[in-house]
Parts: structure tokens; sequence; C-alpha cells
């Protein structure tokens, strides 16, 4: 320590410093003593700052090094998930968690993978329901399955849900070919093209229009019906319905074209009615003379559901355009007839050297086509010159 007279360096234990000879206070050993102890208590918080510091920086390190090798763990399983690689996107995961356990990615992905199995294992399940025909159960597991996916998103979950939806539409496929096999009505047909419409699937794209076909067929009939029976109302109550289910059919939009015209002109007045009735006879007289209307083709055959079909086809070889061609025909067994019956053309105008098509189904008679004859009786037209 030093003299605090002179500065001379003195040691502790005199009383008196040797440069200037003066007698020391007798409290310089104690201010020395807190000096040091001064001098301690300053450098102990900057060292504590310092190793608190290094810790955490430390810490830090080790905690963005776990971070870093969850992710890369985690994105390796996500790669095997994206291949449905179930086994070892879950062995990358549990790593994921074993190195940073609060990483909620990975709890969740492994939560998603023991929903995997379990979808999986009800996919599986409502395949054996649909090898019984246990349609209802095999939709229900598939309900189930779906469900249980609510809370999960992204691509593996969509993947999952395809299978589920691919299963589905097979199983609808399926239970929609069973009931079609039993010959349901058309009011049934017209509830099943709905359902075959929503399964994406060819074969239910098939049945689908098979089923359109049939309504077409029933609607064109069964108008076609009332309109020769002047029911002009139900005729058009009767294609209208039909439209429903075949908007852009032509073989209907013509007959309503047809009905309309039709009602019209009877609307008019009796008179003119039978007037046009009477022209009608008069140029089809004249017209046969000249051979107006030329029959290409008409024959029977049935149908896929055994009903018998009459379709032909007419050309007119007149100088005019002609509307509303009425086809009149008989049906025979041995030469014998036992039904006539009128259908008209479409489209319903038919132009110079233009063909038109007619068609009607017979669903109260129950014969093999090649049993009986088909004969055209009478041709009916309208003119607007």
């Amino acid at each position: 320590m030093h003299c605090p007279y002179c500065g001379s360096i003195i040691k502790e234990e005199e009383a008196y410093c040797v440069s200037c000879g003066k007698a020391l206070p007798s409290d310089i050993n104690e201010r020395h003593v807190d000096k040091k102890h001064f001098d301690k208590l300053w450098y102990m918080p900057i060292v504590t700052i310092i190793i608190v510091l290094l810790v955490a920086s430390l810490f830090q390190s080790y905690l963005q090094k776990q971070t870093t090798q969850a992710k890369e763990l985690y994105e390796l399983g996500e790669q095997h998930l994206a291949v449905e690689d179930y086994e070892a996107a879950k062995e990358y995961f549990t790593k994921a968690l074993q190195e940073k356990p609060s990483f909620k990615q990975g709890q969740t992905a492994l939560e998603f993978i023991e929903k995997s199995y379990n979808v999986t294992d009800l996919i599986e399940k409502s395949r054996t329901e649909l090898k019984e025909n246990n349609f209802q159960a095999a939709l229900s597991l598939l309900d189930d399955a779906e469900t249980s996916l609510q809370n999960f998103n992204g691509s593996a979950t969509t993947t999952l849900v395809d299978h589920i939806v691919s299963q589905r539409n097979t199983v609808k496929t399926e239970q929609l070919k069973s009931i079609l096999a039993d010959n349901p009505s058309i009011d049934e047909l017209k509830g099943l093209l709905w359902e075959a419409d929503a399964i994406n699937t060819s074969e239910a794209s098939e049945m689908k229009e098979s089923i359109r076909s049939q309504i077409i067929d029933f609607a064109y009939s069964k108008a076609s019906e009332q309109l020769s029976n002047k029911q002009f109302s139900d005729a058009q109550l009767i294609v209208d319905d039909g439209l429903k289910y075949a908007p852009e059919s032509e073989k209907l939009l013509s007959l309503k074209t047809t009905i309309e015209k039709e009602k019209v002109s009877f609307e008019i007045t009796q008179q003119q009615r039978i007037q046009q009735a009477i022209n009608t006879a008069q140029e089809e007289r004249e017209m046969n003379e000249t051979d107006a209307i030329e029959v290409v083709s008409i024959k029977v055959e049935n149908d896929d559901q055994g009903n018998l079909v009459v379709k032909g086809e007419v050309k007119s070889v007149a100088t005019i355009p002609i509307n509303s061609v009425l086809v009149e025909y008989s049906l025979l067994t041995n030469e014998t007839e036992f039904l006539s019956n009128n259908v008209y053309v479409y489209p319903d105008t038919l132009y110079p050297n233009e063909t038109g098509k007619f068609e009607f189904t017979h669903y109260d008679i129950d014969k093999d086509f090649k049993t009986i004859d088909v004969n055209t009786k009478k041709i009916t037209w309208y003119t607007n010159y």
C-alpha cells in the first residue's frame, strides 16, 4: 500500500513511513482492505454477466440445432408421406419429435399417420362389403373414413380423400347397376338419372345416357299418343317433363314445336281445323300423285327392354317446305292387321330433298319383332303456301 503523505510504498505492519518519517494513521490498513474488497465487488458482476451470456448463447445454439434437425427429419417424413409410405414417414416424424418434443407439426403428422391407418382399414372393409352387395354398409364406412379426416388438410389428406371418393364412386356404380337390373319404372329411372350423373366413372356415364334415352323414348311415345288424341296440354306436359331430363333432345324439341303448332291451329276455330283437314287430305292426294313424300325405310325391332319399336325415314320430293308430317302405319301378323298408329316425323319442317325420321315405342306389345310386319298406310302434312 502507499503512504497517504508522500505516496511511498509502505508495508502493512509499519507504523511510520520510512521515506517521510511521519506516523501513519491507525485505520490505513482497514481502508486498504475496504478498497481491495470494493475492487472485487466491481469485477464480479461483469464476470457473472459474461458467463450468463455465454451460457445463453450456447443454449440458444443447442435449441436452434434441435429445431433444424427436427425440421429436416419432418421434411423427410413428408416426402415419404407424399408417396404413401406411412411406415417410413412415421419413423421420421417420431425422430423429429425425439429431437424436439415440442415440435407441433411432428405431433400433428403422427396423429395423421394413425388416422391414415384407420382410413385405409375402413376403405378395405368397404371393399369387402361391396363384394357382398352390402352397398349401404360400404357407403357408411366411407362416410366414417371421410369424417375422420375433417381436422386435417394438405396434399396427403387430399390423396386419402381421393381414394375415398374413388371407392365411393365404385360402390355407387355397382349399386346403380344392381337397381337397373331389376327394370325400374320410368319414375324410378328419373331419380336414378341424377344419381348416375353424380357418379364420376365412365361406366356410370354410359348408364346415364342409357337411362336418358329410355326417358326420351317414353316421353316421346306418350306425348305422341296425347297429340294424336288432340290432348295438347297433356302432350305438352309430358314433353316438358322429358326435357327436364334431356333438355337438348332434338326428338323432344321437335315434338314440342309440333305440339305448339297443332295447338295454335286447333284453337283458332273448329271450322279452320276442318277446312285444313280437308285441304290436307286434298293436298295429300295431289302430292301422292307426284310422290311428295317418299318412304325411304320403315322397320320394327325390339329395344334392350324388349319393347317393340317402329322406326322409319321419309324424304320430301316436294318443291316447297312441308311441316307436321304425320305417318300412319299398321302392324300385322300373318298378313292380318292388329294395330294402327300415327307418329310425327322430326324435324318438324322438311325442305325439298330433305329427309326426316320417325320412331315410336309400343310398351304394351310383348312380341318378337321377327313375327311382325309393318306397312305405311297414309302420310299427311301441312304447308304454309
